[in-house]
């Protein structure tokens, strides 16, 4: 970073992202970090930080805390669904770029997912990179059952799916590879085509809340 670093900053202006004490799932994609950062004052941390002195098993609520740490963008995930013709979508926070050539991204998906099943049978999917202030475009696709694109105004990529108005890019793949790994599956996505679409800051994700940068 230069001189100039950026600030996290809660959607509401206070200095830097506070912790929601509370887990946040998208449609099976974990929103991680979303556990209480340890023991408050009084309480007990689990021994050696979260791993047992035998075997090495890591306490499941240390690991989501310490890794809240670790600050993510938040995209949209979405598609058209083949059987329906209707618009499918989750949101993730476990997205990143994998490969140059060929060019490839990735995101995990929980093995829960409801709706990743209509995504993986589409053709094509459109990842959509959030704004800073779409958070409430994060809660309406991490939502189960009904129109998660009820109030959303979007456009057709040139692969064939939403794109979210306002969102800062969109890029359009398809599923190159699954892996399983515990409770998720890492999906490898080749990219077709991309584009910027809006103008700001990103949607962030940091202990367990969602903030923006602050310059």
């Amino acid at each position: 970073m230069t001189t100039h670093a950026a600030r996290l900053l809660e959607t509401a202006g206070h200095p830097r992202a506070t912790l929601a004490g509370r887990g946040t799932t998208a449609n099976g994609v974990a929103m991680h970090s979303g556990l209480s950062q340890g023991p408050s004052s009084g309480a007990e941390r689990p021994e050696t930080n979260g791993a047992t002195h035998q075997g090495g098993a890591v306490d499941g609520r240390w690991f989501r805390s310490v890794l809240g740490h670790f600050a993510t963008g938040v995209v949209a995930i979405t598609a058209i669904d083949p059987d329906t013709g209707e618009p499918c979508g989750l949101a993730a926070n476990s997205f990143t770029s994998v490969s140059l050539d060929p060019p490839l991204v990735a995101f995990c998906v929980a093995h829960s997912s409801t709706s990743w099943p209509r995504l993986r049978a589409a053709r094509t999917q459109t990842i959509n990179v959030l704004a800073e202030h779409q958070q409430p475009v994060c809660a309406a696709l991490a939502g189960r059952g009904g129109d998660k694109f009820a109030g959303l105004d979007w456009t057709v990529s040139p692969g064939g799916n939403p794109v979210i108005e306002e969102s800062l890019a969109w890029i359009d793949c398809s599923i190159e590879a699954e892996h399983p790994a515990g409770d998720h599956v890492i999906v490898v996505a080749r990219v077709h085509r991309l584009g910027v679409h809006g103008d700001g800051g990103p949607l962030l994700f940091f202990r367990g809340d969602y903030g923006r940068f602050h310059t």
